[in-house]
């Protein structure tokens, strides 16, 4: 009869997990190792060198300088050799893979809200294609959450007025846990989900015949709130163009010159006299708690596409 046995480690189903498995169990080994080879030495010690008698005097030992150098670096150049193995992979888990898709959540108290580029909105799933980047960008509705698949090996925090993000590849067909991982009110607990990862035929079936992308909901968004009567596309009007404004870089009427990336355009649209543009003045009204964390998003998936469509009209 078959029987199954408790595993060490959740299921591995992404690019990072057997790195972060790898520098786990090399942690863990050369833990064990040195707690024995200290545990068997003091033992050694307290038994070679116990006092025999009353009159037994120990000897005068002297210190050894090259010897306490060694117990002393050579730990240290192992535990250096742990960090830049760490680092590796945390450099490798923020910096952006080419031909990555972008998915976006949005955490609340107490569900997940997941929103596809293409249209798909989910609540405590998540659908992905396998061996496909992923770029993962999070904000919170309301206190601090933290996005954790253990199959991927990913844990993210996720924060109220500021996106986070974090890049993975699934590598395995399969359904996995979503949870919390950070204490985030009294149904915490219940901040649950699951992650399905689909052949990328499945996944394009999935996605297709669906409901309206996130670009098109955010240029209906962009329109409502009447953003297209200021920021005209010619740039004549009360507000800059948007039009390839997405990563560029701005010059503000403090001399300043800053990036226009997504926290730039959350920043202007909720406190737009925060980082006013030079040549413009502080017209703008607040859209602070009259727009949603997902209708931000959409609203900047909008400008966003405004950059390709500019871009497409220089070539």
């Amino acid at each position: 009869m078959n029987q199954k046995t408790l595993p060490l480690l959740p299921e591995s189903a992404s690019n990072l997990a057997p790195q972060v498995d790898a520098l786990m169990g090399a942690e863990t080994l050369f833990s064990v190792f040195f707690t024995v080879l200290i545990f068997l030495t003091i033992l050694f010690f307290a038994i070679k060198y116990r006092r025999k008698s009353e009159a037994d005097t120990p000897p005068h030992i002297h210190g050894s300088l090259v010897l306490e150098l060694a117990w002393s670096l050579i730990p240290f150049a192992i535990i250096l050799g742990f960090f830049a193995w760490g680092a590796r992979i945390y450099f490798r888990a923020y910096s952006e893979p080419p031909g990555s898709m972008e998915i976006f959540v949005t955490g609340k108290q107490w569900m997940w809200k997941v929103q596809h580029p293409e249209g798909p909105r989910e609540i405590n799933e998540l659908h992905v294609p396998v061996n496909k980047p992923i770029k993962f960008t999070m904000i919170s509705e309301d206190v601090i959450h933290s996005f954790f698949i253990p199959a991927f090996r990913v844990k993210r925090d996720v924060l109220p007025g500021r996106y986070t993000t974090f890049y993975v590849t699934p590598t395995k067909v399969g359904k996995y846990h979503l949870f919390c991982a950070e204490y985030c009110g009294t149904q915490h607990s219940g901040m649950i989900g699951t992650v399905y990862v689909m052949e990328q035929s499945d996944y394009e079936r999935w996605v297709g015949g669906s409901e309206e992308s996130m670009t098109v909901r955010g240029e209906q968004l962009f329109s409502q709130y009447a953003c297209n009567t200021c920021h005209l596309p010619d740039g004549k009007g009360r507000g800059p163009s948007l039009v390839g404004v997405y990563n560029s870089m701005v010059k503000l009427q403090s001399g300043e010159v800053v990036k226009a990336d997504e926290a730039y355009l959350r920043e202007s649209i909720l406190n737009p006299r925060a980082k006013i543009v030079e040549k413009y003045q502080a017209v703008m009204p607040t859209f602070q708690g009259q727009i949603s964390e997902e209708g931000l998003l959409q609203i900047i998936a909008y400008i966003k596409s405004l950059e390709k469509a500019g871009e497409e009209d220089q070539q």
